[in-house]
């Protein structure tokens, strides 16, 4: 015999196991340091791509005037300066990152722990269905 509760709780499990469980359980196979810390490297190394991609595009977009200004250019400023502006970027997208990243793990918990806490459901309604 058909069961509603059972069937409605299984629909609701598929639902979760085909759009956002997939991407629950890679998280949620990760300790949190390592989870956040694997994300913050990633995070690094494509700002610095950004970085360079977009300090590359400023240079040569008016190419012209920064070969003719390059010999009035004190070049060590200018690299202590790009440096810095790297580091204070750096600075504020790592935190922003890690915010995301914690949230998001977090979350992605709080989610599996529902899931395991209906499949208990789950398998108490077999329990009660086989005992009858």
């Amino acid at each position: 015999m058909l069961n509603e509760d059972r069937i409605i709780l299984m629909t609701h499990m598929a639902s979760y196991e085909e759009n956002e469980g997939r991407k629950n359980v890679a998280i949620g196979s990760y300790f949190r340091g390592d989870y956040i810390g694997l994300q913050l490297l990633k995070s690094v190394i494509n700002f610095t791509v950004a970085f360079v991609l977009v300090v590359t595009l400023v240079i040569f977009y008016d190419f012209g005037t920064f070969m003719q200004d390059i010999y009035k250019t004190d070049l060590m400023e200018l690299g202590k300066m790009l440096i810095k502006t790297y580091l204070a970027s750096m600075v504020v997208y790592i935190t922003i990152s890690y915010l995301v990243y914690f949230y998001k793990y977090n979350q992605a918990k709080i989610s599996l722990k529902n899931y395991y806490n209906r499949l208990k459901q789950l398998s108490y309604l077999y329990e009660e269905e086989s005992r009858k």
